[in-house]
């Protein structure tokens, strides 16, 4: 990774100000936040998470952008009650808070929450997106999860599931042109991979310009020139689930 003594892929950016239009909901062991469109729907995405957990606003309101485009959206609670990271951590004891929080061990929590969905939401086609920590979970999904039918994978950590790209379903892969934490070289090796092995549509699109985080981290307003990408990572986002759900 770029740069070890700062491990964390997403230490910059913003935390929004923003007023979540969902609610919080108990699904057996697990909480989560769910925000419903205003037609019923069949379709649904789940949301997965950054490193900085469920209740980040910023995730939120990606949530509540999917709902409004139609979606039923969940972003459930992946590290089960402990602790989301916080900026103020020392940064040295990372390597350590991530081992406990797999992004590959989730596949329990993912059940419980297909469960939810088709039992309480009516769902019956249901998709996943995740960013960075989530981005990579999403890659695992896509590898082995059967009732998912598409994932878009925001700047999700290369190195967790480098080695395996036979995915299951179609999947986006979203990258930043200046992620110091993915160097593009990264990015290329999982595109040879995926041209090798993956027999599923899937597309890797690297935005000019951004850096990691660029989709659900920064505001629109915070820089002229971010403002096209940032609002096209969003749309390409909503395309490919409008495509494939």
């Amino acid at each position: 990774m770029a740069n070890e003594s700062r491990p964390c892929p997403c230490d910059m950016g913003d935390r929004f100000d923003y007023e979540s239009r969902g609610q919080e909901v108990q699904a057996e062991h697990i909480k989560a936040y769910v925000c419903k469109p205003p037609a019923s729907t069949d379709k649904a995405v789940i949301v997965i998470h950054d490193i900085f957990g469920w209740q980040l606003p910023n995730t939120r309101y990606m949530a509540d952008m999917l709902a409004a485009h139609g979606y039923v959206a969940i972003c459930p609670d992946f590290f089960v009650g402990q602790e989301a990271w916080k900026l103020s951590n020392d940064w040295a004891t990372f390597n350590d808070w991530l081992k406990t929080r797999n992004a590959g061990k989730i596949d329990k929590e993912v059940d419980v929450i297909l469960k939810y969905l088709r039992e309480q939401c009516g769902a019956k086609k249901i998709g996943v997106i995740g960013f960075c920590w989530g981005g990579a979970a999403v890659q695992h999904l896509m590898l082995k999860n059967p009732h998912l039918k598409t994932g878009v994978s925001l700047y999700g950590v290369i190195r967790f599931f480098e080695d395996r790209s036979s995915l299951l379903h179609p999947t986006f892969f979203i990258f930043a042109e200046k992620d110091e934490h993915i160097p593009l070289e990264q990015v290329t090796l999982l595109e040879q991979k995926l041209k090798q092995n993956c027999k599923v549509d899937y597309e890797v699109k690297i935005y000019p310009g951004q850096t990691h985080g660029f989709v659900h981290r920064k505001r629109e307003d915070i820089n002229p020139q971010d403002k096209p990408y940032i609002e096209e990572g969003r749309k390409d986002m909503i395309n490919w689930l409008n495509k494939y759900l």
